[in-house]
């Protein structure tokens, strides 16, 4: 398995199969820092979108694959769509702040970011042709219905690779994007797991017109929260510092699904010496203990350490159980709970409406944000920031099963109330981890196991990983990518709209 792919053309013949199919397609492909600085992005590019709507397979979507969309996700903000939880919500001092990853177009998630970036390296160095190759998407479900949608766009066969299990509003997605029902592959289990997806996909790269891209491996997933992701939290934390000059970006949250959102966080330190703090269920202790098992925070940690997790450079761990965010989802998503939260607590009902666009995941990073205040003993000036990867449109199926396992005789203020109090109120700083050098090294060694033994990772390119420069290094390469992206887009010749 080669470690990375880099910014050079390997295969020109491919190359142009490629450049003639983007034609034929009237695609042109934005650039990682048109993404991660929109403003860049011509009038004329804006204008021609006006007409298309966000969920349609048009080209004109992947001008929006950015965090700068409106809640209408056709227009665009100066600064990124989040929410400000307050201190009578979360019974912390320190502001916590969530983006939205539900302004992402086609999926309402943001991994159809990452899905962008993980294709575009393999069109531009000649890896990937899109008239005959088939483009394979494992993940847990927001990953590979990005793939989908990008392959959708691009004119490609795009396979999505997930288990059984995970929700059944995912499926229905898919269901409606995939060119063929054969396209969506179920695997056994459900969010942990991951192991399973692999040995699909080992099945499936036997077929050399598959072409497997793997969240958890493919680099440039790591490079473009780095440098997306990254910029749009910084966007939001200039923006929050405008108001308030002794904010201090205190702490990053972020659930380690595939490690990649959490690539912002080496950014942030960078920028603010940021804390960096790792999420993952307790039900699925792997940093934390060298743990396994099952859980339902869909999107998150699955019993092995991606290849794409700047490991040595995380500071804290943290477990939340699912049945935290399967109680919240409950509480912010029904009327009883809103009205809980609205009439007893006086929550603002705004903030309390926000929680449509705050997913499962999303709740399991908040119960961790307010862990790290707590464990931490942050104060009014000590900014948390974290994402909700999606919406609670996809977790309504969820939320049906968890009552009708946990409230089979219907659920009432009194029970919203009991949630409130044990899975808000009652949130204390158990299951958090600061790691020191040692622990990291804990950790990062656990990733031998999955990528070395398994699959095929020479322990040289591994070992590499230890080092910060070894990152350093890669995000160097985000010119070069841009530079090859141009270069392929004046060959397509499709002639951006002045």
């Amino acid at each position: 398995m080669s470690l990375m792919i880099q910014p050079e053309i390997s295969d020109r013949n491919r190359r142009l199969l490629a450049v003639d199919h983007l034609r034929a397609a009237k695609v042109t492909l934005p650039t990682w820092r048109e993404l991660a600085e929109p403003e860049l992005i011509s009038d004329g590019i804006v204008n021609s979108a006006k007409s298309v709507g966000p969920d349609e397979p048009d080209a004109c979507n992947l001008w929006r694959v950015h965090w700068f969309n409106d809640a209408s996700r056709m227009q665009r903000n100066p600064v990124p769509g989040h929410v400000v939880l307050p201190q009578a919500l979360t019974g912390v001092k320190a502001p916590i702040v969530v983006l939205l990853g539900r302004r992402f177009p086609m999926i309402g998630a943001h991994k159809v970011l990452a899905a962008y970036a993980c294709l575009v390296p393999r069109l531009v160095t000649g890896q990937f042709d899109p008239a005959h190759d088939r483009a394979i998407w494992p993940s847990t479900g927001n990953y590979c219905r990005g793939g989908v949608a990008i392959s959708r766009i691009l004119g490609c066969r795009g396979v999505a690779v997930l288990p059984a299990g995970m929700s059944a509003e995912r499926f229905e997605w898919l269901a409606r994007w995939v060119r063929d029902p054969s396209d969506v592959i179920r695997t056994p289990g459900t969010e942990s797991n991951v192991k399973e997806i692999y040995d699909k996909c080992a099945e499936l790269a036997r077929d050399k017109d598959n072409v497997i891209l793997n969240q958890f491996s493919e680099f440039a997933n790591y490079l473009i929260h780095y440098h997306c992701t990254g910029a749009a939290f910084d966007r939001v934390f200039a923006h929050l510092r405008g108001n308030n000059p002794d904010y201090r970006l205190a702490g990053f949250v972020s659930a380690t699904g595939s490690a990649g959102t959490i690539a912002a966080g080496d950014r942030l330190k960078e920028l603010h010496g940021t804390r960096i703090a790792a999420v993952e269920a307790v039900e699925c202790p792997t940093m934390l203990c060298n743990g396994f098992g099952e859980h339902n925070i869909q999107g998150i940690g699955d019993k092995h350490i991606p290849l794409i997790h700047n490991v040595m450079n995380t500071d804290v761990v943290i477990g939340v159980s699912d049945l935290a965010s399967d109680s919240l989802n409950v509480l912010f998503g029904g009327n009883a709970g809103r009205g809980y939260l609205t009439g007893r607590r006086n929550i603002d009902p705004a903030v309390v409406n926000s929680f449509d666009d705050i997913g499962i995941s999303g709740l399991a990073n908040i119960v961790a944000a307010i862990k790290l205040a707590k464990h931490f003993d942050l104060g009014a000036e000590d900014v948390i920031m974290t994402v909700a990867t999606d919406s609670m449109q996809l977790y309504a199926s969820e939320r049906r099963n968890f009552l009708a396992r946990r409230y089979p005789n219907g659920f009432d203020e009194v029970n919203a109330g009991e949630i409130s109090s044990r899975h808000l109120d009652g949130i204390v700083d158990d299951h958090v981890l600061e790691l020191t050098h040692t622990e990291r090294k804990r950790v990062f060694n656990l990733g031998y196991y999955t990528w070395v033994e398994q699959q095929g990772v020479t322990l040289e390119d591994f070992e590499r990983r230890r080092d910060q420069k070894f990152w350093r290094g890669l995000v160097d390469t985000i010119p070069a990518w841009d530079r090859m992206i141009e270069e392929f887009n004046a060959e397509v010749g499709a002639k951006r709209v002045q």
